[in-house]
Protein backbone atom coordinates (compact mmCIF):
# COMPACT_ATOMS: atom_id res chain seq x y z
CA UNK A 1 0.00 0.00 0.00
CA UNK A 2 1.17 3.50 -0.85
CA UNK A 3 -0.25 6.76 0.53
CA UNK A 4 0.42 10.10 -1.21
CA UNK A 5 0.83 12.86 1.39
CA UNK A 6 0.61 16.61 0.84
CA UNK A 7 3.43 17.53 3.21
CA UNK A 8 2.99 21.29 2.69
CA UNK A 9 -0.70 21.49 3.68
CA UNK A 10 -1.71 22.68 7.15
CA UNK A 11 -0.96 25.44 9.63
CA UNK A 12 2.30 23.95 10.91
CA UNK A 13 3.42 22.07 7.80
CA UNK A 14 5.68 20.40 7.01
CA UNK A 15 6.84 19.88 10.62
CA UNK A 16 3.81 18.12 12.13
CA UNK A 17 3.10 16.26 8.89
CA UNK A 18 6.60 14.80 8.77
CA UNK A 19 6.51 13.92 12.47
CA UNK A 20 3.17 12.15 12.05
CA UNK A 21 4.40 10.35 8.94
CA UNK A 22 7.43 9.02 10.83
CA UNK A 23 5.14 7.65 13.57
CA UNK A 24 2.96 5.93 10.97
CA UNK A 25 5.91 4.60 8.96
CA UNK A 26 7.35 2.97 12.09
CA UNK A 27 4.00 1.48 13.10
CA UNK A 28 3.10 0.21 9.61
CA UNK A 29 6.22 -1.00 7.78
CA UNK A 30 4.02 -2.59 5.08
CA UNK A 31 2.76 0.85 3.99
CA UNK A 32 4.86 3.32 1.99
CA UNK A 33 4.40 7.00 2.89
CA UNK A 34 5.14 9.24 -0.11
CA UNK A 35 5.51 12.89 0.90
CA UNK A 36 5.08 15.59 -1.75
CA UNK A 37 6.63 18.95 -0.90
CA UNK A 38 9.78 21.06 -0.78
CA UNK A 39 12.54 18.55 -0.14
CA UNK A 40 14.81 20.83 1.91
CA UNK A 41 11.97 21.86 4.23
CA UNK A 42 10.83 18.25 4.68
CA UNK A 43 14.35 17.02 5.41
CA UNK A 44 14.68 19.48 8.30
CA UNK A 45 12.23 17.37 10.27
CA UNK A 46 12.82 13.96 8.73
CA UNK A 47 15.08 12.73 11.53
CA UNK A 48 14.45 9.03 10.88
CA UNK A 49 15.51 7.55 7.55
CA UNK A 50 12.96 4.77 7.17
CA UNK A 51 12.81 2.59 4.07
CA UNK A 52 9.05 3.09 3.65
CA UNK A 53 9.24 6.90 3.48
CA UNK A 54 9.74 8.59 0.12
CA UNK A 55 10.02 12.31 -0.67
CA UNK A 56 8.95 13.82 -4.00
CA UNK A 57 10.22 17.39 -4.46
CA UNK A 58 7.65 20.01 -5.49
CA UNK A 59 8.08 23.71 -6.17
CA UNK A 60 4.59 25.03 -5.31
CA UNK A 61 2.02 24.69 -2.55
CA UNK A 62 -1.63 25.61 -2.10
CA UNK A 63 -2.23 27.96 0.82
CA UNK A 64 -5.33 28.26 2.96
CA UNK A 65 -6.56 31.44 1.29
CA UNK A 66 -6.11 30.21 -2.30
CA UNK A 67 -9.24 29.84 -4.43
CA UNK A 68 -9.91 26.05 -4.36
CA UNK A 69 -10.72 25.25 -8.00
CA UNK A 70 -8.50 27.92 -9.53
CA UNK A 71 -5.48 26.82 -7.48
CA UNK A 72 -5.95 23.18 -8.52
CA UNK A 73 -6.07 24.19 -12.18
CA UNK A 74 -3.27 26.76 -12.15
CA UNK A 75 -0.74 25.41 -9.63
CA UNK A 76 0.19 22.30 -11.59
CA UNK A 77 3.37 21.73 -9.54
CA UNK A 78 1.72 22.14 -6.12
CA UNK A 79 2.28 19.34 -3.60
CA UNK A 80 -1.46 18.60 -3.31
CA UNK A 81 -1.98 18.54 -7.08
CA UNK A 82 0.97 16.23 -7.79
CA UNK A 83 -0.04 13.93 -4.93
CA UNK A 84 -3.60 13.73 -6.31
CA UNK A 85 -2.27 13.13 -9.83
CA UNK A 86 -0.16 10.23 -8.56
CA UNK A 87 -3.30 8.58 -7.17
CA UNK A 88 -5.16 9.08 -10.43
CA UNK A 89 -2.24 7.51 -12.33
CA UNK A 90 -2.18 4.49 -10.01
CA UNK A 91 1.26 5.28 -8.58
CA UNK A 92 -0.25 5.63 -5.08
CA UNK A 93 -3.41 4.24 -3.52
CA UNK A 94 -4.74 7.11 -1.39
CA UNK A 95 -4.35 10.86 -0.83
CA UNK A 96 -3.89 12.67 2.49
CA UNK A 97 -3.75 16.40 3.25
CA UNK A 98 -4.24 18.82 6.14
CA UNK A 99 -4.37 21.74 3.71
CA UNK A 100 -7.04 23.86 2.03
CA UNK A 101 -10.28 21.85 2.37
CA UNK A 102 -11.94 23.28 -0.72
CA UNK A 103 -8.85 22.61 -2.82
CA UNK A 104 -8.65 19.02 -1.55
CA UNK A 105 -12.32 18.44 -2.37
CA UNK A 106 -11.67 19.84 -5.85
CA UNK A 107 -8.56 17.67 -6.26
CA UNK A 108 -10.49 14.59 -5.19
CA UNK A 109 -13.40 15.25 -7.53
CA UNK A 110 -11.58 16.71 -10.55
CA UNK A 111 -8.28 14.79 -10.45
CA UNK A 112 -8.80 11.50 -8.59
CA UNK A 113 -12.27 11.30 -10.11
CA UNK A 114 -15.86 10.76 -9.02
CA UNK A 115 -17.36 7.26 -8.96
CA UNK A 116 -19.91 6.98 -11.75
CA UNK A 117 -23.38 6.86 -10.24
CA UNK A 118 -22.55 9.08 -7.26
CA UNK A 119 -23.63 12.61 -8.11
CA UNK A 120 -21.85 14.44 -5.31
CA UNK A 121 -19.11 12.90 -3.15
CA UNK A 122 -19.56 13.61 0.57
CA UNK A 123 -17.16 14.43 3.37
CA UNK A 124 -17.56 11.82 6.09
CA UNK A 125 -16.07 11.56 9.57
CA UNK A 126 -16.41 9.47 12.70
CA UNK A 127 -17.69 10.96 15.95
CA UNK A 128 -17.58 9.36 19.36
CA UNK A 129 -20.76 8.56 21.29
CA UNK A 130 -21.57 7.60 24.89
CA UNK A 131 -23.16 4.34 23.78
CA UNK A 132 -20.88 1.46 24.76
CA UNK A 133 -22.48 -0.83 22.18
CA UNK A 134 -22.19 1.79 19.44
CA UNK A 135 -19.35 4.13 20.36
CA UNK A 136 -18.67 5.24 16.77
CA UNK A 137 -21.07 7.02 14.46
CA UNK A 138 -20.39 8.08 10.89
CA UNK A 139 -21.76 11.44 9.83
CA UNK A 140 -21.98 12.71 6.25
CA UNK A 141 -21.98 15.19 4.57
CA UNK A 142 -19.72 17.48 6.62
CA UNK A 143 -19.30 20.26 4.13
CA UNK A 144 -18.51 19.00 0.66
CA UNK A 145 -21.96 20.14 -0.54
CA UNK A 146 -23.85 22.99 1.11
CA UNK A 147 -26.91 22.41 -1.06
CA UNK A 148 -28.09 18.82 -1.24
CA UNK A 149 -30.90 17.04 -3.08
CA UNK A 150 -32.93 14.16 -1.58
CA UNK A 151 -31.23 11.75 -4.02
CA UNK A 152 -27.83 12.79 -2.65
CA UNK A 153 -28.87 12.02 0.92
CA UNK A 154 -30.07 8.60 -0.22
CA UNK A 155 -26.69 7.93 -1.85
CA UNK A 156 -24.89 9.08 1.31
CA UNK A 157 -26.88 6.53 3.31
CA UNK A 158 -25.80 3.73 0.98
CA UNK A 159 -22.11 4.57 0.88
CA UNK A 160 -22.05 5.30 4.62
CA UNK A 161 -23.53 1.85 5.27
CA UNK A 162 -20.83 0.29 3.10
CA UNK A 163 -18.13 2.03 5.16
CA UNK A 164 -19.71 1.05 8.48
CA UNK A 165 -19.91 -2.56 7.35
CA UNK A 166 -16.50 -3.00 5.73
CA UNK A 167 -14.32 -0.63 7.79
CA UNK A 168 -16.09 -0.37 11.16
CA UNK A 169 -17.10 -4.06 10.99
CA UNK A 170 -20.79 -3.47 11.80
CA UNK A 171 -22.89 -6.44 10.62
CA UNK A 172 -26.09 -4.52 9.88
CA UNK A 173 -25.46 -0.75 10.10
CA UNK A 174 -28.41 1.42 11.04
CA UNK A 175 -29.02 4.75 9.29
CA UNK A 176 -30.73 7.87 10.64
CA UNK A 177 -31.65 11.17 8.99
CA UNK A 178 -30.81 14.35 10.92
CA UNK A 179 -33.96 16.42 11.23
CA UNK A 180 -35.76 18.92 13.46
CA UNK A 181 -37.95 16.22 14.95
CA UNK A 182 -38.31 12.45 15.08
CA UNK A 183 -41.78 12.24 13.54
CA UNK A 184 -41.96 10.88 9.99
CA UNK A 185 -43.50 14.08 8.61
CA UNK A 186 -40.96 16.50 10.10
CA UNK A 187 -38.53 18.68 8.17
CA UNK A 188 -38.32 20.80 5.04
CA UNK A 189 -39.05 19.70 1.49
CA UNK A 190 -35.62 18.12 1.06
CA UNK A 191 -35.65 16.05 4.26
CA UNK A 192 -39.27 14.96 3.74
CA UNK A 193 -38.47 13.71 0.24
CA UNK A 194 -35.22 12.13 1.48
CA UNK A 195 -37.13 10.32 4.24
CA UNK A 196 -39.31 8.57 1.67
CA UNK A 197 -36.29 7.57 -0.44
CA UNK A 198 -34.44 6.22 2.59
CA UNK A 199 -37.51 4.31 3.74
CA UNK A 200 -37.70 2.59 0.34
CA UNK A 201 -33.94 1.93 0.08
CA UNK A 202 -33.66 -1.85 0.51
CA UNK A 203 -29.85 -1.81 0.79
CA UNK A 204 -29.87 0.03 4.15
CA UNK A 205 -31.44 -0.36 7.61
CA UNK A 206 -33.19 3.01 7.95
CA UNK A 207 -34.50 3.76 11.46
CA UNK A 208 -36.03 7.20 10.79
CA UNK A 209 -35.38 10.79 11.83
CA UNK A 210 -33.24 11.87 14.75
CA UNK A 211 -32.52 15.19 16.43
CA UNK A 212 -29.12 16.79 17.03
CA UNK A 213 -29.53 16.56 20.81
CA UNK A 214 -29.42 12.74 20.61
CA UNK A 215 -26.21 12.37 18.60
CA UNK A 216 -23.93 11.63 21.57
CA UNK A 217 -26.22 8.75 22.58
CA UNK A 218 -25.26 6.83 19.44
CA UNK A 219 -28.69 6.65 17.84
CA UNK A 220 -27.38 5.03 14.65
CA UNK A 221 -24.24 3.78 12.95
CA UNK A 222 -24.65 6.26 10.08
CA UNK A 223 -26.15 9.75 10.17
CA UNK A 224 -26.95 11.56 6.93
CA UNK A 225 -27.49 15.29 6.47
CA UNK A 226 -26.68 18.09 4.05
CA UNK A 227 -23.16 19.55 4.10
CA UNK A 228 -24.16 22.93 5.55
CA UNK A 229 -25.96 21.38 8.52
CA UNK A 230 -23.38 18.63 9.02
CA UNK A 231 -20.49 21.07 9.15
CA UNK A 232 -22.30 23.30 11.66
CA UNK A 233 -23.26 20.33 13.86
CA UNK A 234 -19.74 18.88 13.89
CA UNK A 235 -18.13 22.20 14.85
CA UNK A 236 -20.76 22.71 17.53
CA UNK A 237 -20.01 19.27 18.99
CA UNK A 238 -16.26 19.87 18.96
CA UNK A 239 -16.72 23.29 20.55
CA UNK A 240 -19.00 21.89 23.25
CA UNK A 241 -16.51 19.13 24.10
CA UNK A 242 -13.63 21.62 24.38
CA UNK A 243 -15.72 24.00 26.49
CA UNK A 244 -16.71 21.24 28.92
CA UNK A 245 -13.07 20.27 29.46
CA UNK A 246 -12.05 23.90 29.92
CA UNK A 247 -14.84 24.46 32.47
CA UNK A 248 -13.81 21.36 34.43
CA UNK A 249 -10.14 22.38 34.42
CA UNK A 250 -10.93 25.95 35.50
CA UNK A 251 -13.25 24.75 38.25
CA UNK A 252 -10.56 22.45 39.66
CA UNK A 253 -7.76 25.03 39.49
CA UNK A 254 -9.74 27.95 40.91
CA UNK A 255 -12.11 26.15 43.28
CA UNK A 256 -9.97 25.85 46.36
CA UNK A 257 -8.38 22.93 48.14
CA UNK A 258 -11.48 20.69 48.04
CA UNK A 259 -11.80 21.01 44.29
CA UNK A 260 -8.08 20.36 43.84
CA UNK A 261 -8.22 17.23 45.99
CA UNK A 262 -11.32 16.07 44.10
CA UNK A 263 -9.57 16.72 40.80
CA UNK A 264 -6.59 14.69 41.98
CA UNK A 265 -8.83 11.77 42.93
CA UNK A 266 -10.64 11.98 39.60
CA UNK A 267 -7.48 12.48 37.56
CA UNK A 268 -7.65 9.13 35.77
CA UNK A 269 -11.38 9.47 35.08
CA UNK A 270 -10.97 12.98 33.72
CA UNK A 271 -8.13 11.80 31.51
CA UNK A 272 -10.39 9.05 30.15
CA UNK A 273 -13.10 11.63 29.40
CA UNK A 274 -10.58 13.88 27.64
CA UNK A 275 -9.37 10.98 25.51
CA UNK A 276 -12.92 10.03 24.54
CA UNK A 277 -13.59 13.63 23.47
CA UNK A 278 -10.37 13.89 21.46
CA UNK A 279 -11.57 13.76 17.83
CA UNK A 280 -7.99 13.34 16.54
CA UNK A 281 -7.90 9.74 17.79
CA UNK A 282 -10.74 8.81 15.41
CA UNK A 283 -8.73 9.85 12.36
CA UNK A 284 -9.72 12.39 9.74
CA UNK A 285 -12.55 12.89 7.30
CA UNK A 286 -12.79 10.99 4.04
CA UNK A 287 -14.15 12.37 0.78
CA UNK A 288 -16.37 9.40 0.00
CA UNK A 289 -17.62 8.89 -3.53
CA UNK A 290 -14.34 9.25 -5.43
CA UNK A 291 -12.26 6.44 -6.89
CA UNK A 292 -9.66 6.30 -4.11
CA UNK A 293 -9.51 7.34 -0.44
CA UNK A 294 -9.03 11.12 -0.15
CA UNK A 295 -8.37 11.96 3.50
CA UNK A 296 -8.55 15.31 5.29
CA UNK A 297 -7.50 16.32 8.79
CA UNK A 298 -7.66 19.70 10.52
CA UNK A 299 -5.37 22.47 9.33
CA UNK A 300 -4.33 23.01 12.96
CA UNK A 301 -3.40 19.35 13.22
CA UNK A 302 -0.68 17.70 15.30
CA UNK A 303 1.51 14.66 14.76
CA UNK A 304 -0.89 12.37 16.63
CA UNK A 305 -3.85 13.37 14.44
CA UNK A 306 -1.71 12.84 11.33
CA UNK A 307 -0.76 9.39 12.60
CA UNK A 308 -4.37 8.36 13.31
CA UNK A 309 -5.57 9.64 9.93
CA UNK A 310 -2.85 7.66 8.14
CA UNK A 311 -3.80 4.62 10.23
CA UNK A 312 -7.43 5.11 9.19
CA UNK A 313 -6.37 5.43 5.54
CA UNK A 314 -4.51 2.12 5.76
CA UNK A 315 -7.60 0.44 7.27
CA UNK A 316 -9.76 1.78 4.44
CA UNK A 317 -7.34 0.40 1.85
CA UNK A 318 -7.26 -2.99 3.57
CA UNK A 319 -11.06 -3.16 3.65
CA UNK A 320 -11.47 -2.69 -0.14
CA UNK A 321 -14.56 -0.60 0.63
CA UNK A 322 -13.93 1.77 -2.29
CA UNK A 323 -13.91 -1.14 -4.74
CA UNK A 324 -17.20 -2.39 -3.27
CA UNK A 325 -18.81 1.05 -3.66
CA UNK A 326 -17.57 1.25 -7.26
CA UNK A 327 -19.11 -2.15 -8.01
CA UNK A 328 -22.40 -1.14 -6.36
CA UNK A 329 -22.87 2.15 -8.21
CA UNK A 330 -21.14 1.60 -11.53
CA UNK A 331 -22.91 -1.70 -12.18
CA UNK A 332 -26.34 -0.02 -12.07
Amino acid sequence: MRIAIDAMGGDDAPKVIVEGVMLAAEAFPDTTMVMYGHQDEINKYLTKKLSNIEVIHTTEKISGDDDPVRSIRRKKEASMVLAAQSVKNGENDALFSAGNTGALLAAGTLIVGRIRGIDRPALMSTIMTLNKDRNKMLILDLGANADTKPENLNQYATIGSFYAQYVNKVDKPTVALLNNGTEDNKGNQVTKAAFNLLKDNETIDFIGNTEARDLFSGVADVLVTDGFTGNAVLKSMEGTALTIMQLLTTSIKEGGIKNKLGGLLLKDSLKEVANSLDYSKFGGAILFGVKAPVMKTHGATNDEAVFHTLKQTREILQSNVIEDVVKKFESN
